[in-house]
């Protein structure tokens, strides 16, 4: 049964659409997050290894959210490694980074899901959906902090 939720068809199928890659962004940047918890090293061991546990578990607990919102809108929540790779903007590396590049990488992690982000909200406007709207200005919110603390750190 489709939902009769007041957005029409054509503009939940885009709203899903960048929510689908949004979903993937934010899981890629989830484990790679965790990665860095698990694999940092150096002088700043204690502080990284911590901040990145807030950032991987907020993003985690922002996976929910936003797979939540694909299926109101009437959708299966991609859920697999293979879908997420075909839909996410974010590049993995090999091998374990210093924890400076580590500090880069998410830098540029984040801003790439606030342009996925981003891009989704002329959807989300013109079909009326102010749900998605206020998700999107929640996660915008949350990565350009999160993005602007990685920086001053790196200077």
């Amino acid at each position: 049964m489709k939902p009769n939720i007041g957005i029409p068809e054509k503009d939940r199928e885009a709203i899903n659409q960048g929510l689908q890659k949004l979903l993937a962004d934010t899981y890629f940047l989830y484990l790679k997050t965790h990665n860095y918890h698990w694999n940092v090293t150096g002088p700043l061991f204690n502080t990284l290894h911590l901040m990145f546990m807030t950032q991987y578990t907020e993003l985690w607990n922002a996976l929910d959210l936003v797979a939540e919102r694909i299926r109101s809108l009437g959708y299966p929540a991609p859920g697999t490694y293979k879908a997420f790779s075909a839909l996410t903007s974010l590049k993995e590396e090999d091998g374990v980074p210093k924890a400076e590049d580590m500090l880069k990488n998410l830098v540029d992690g984040h801003e790439a899901v606030i342009r996925t982000a981003r891009a989704i909200l002329p959807s989300a406007d013109s079909g009326g959906d102010e749900v998605t709207t206020d998700l999107l200005t929640q996660r915008l919110e949350i990565h350009e902090k999160t993005a602007w603390m990685l920086r001053s750190m790196l200077e």
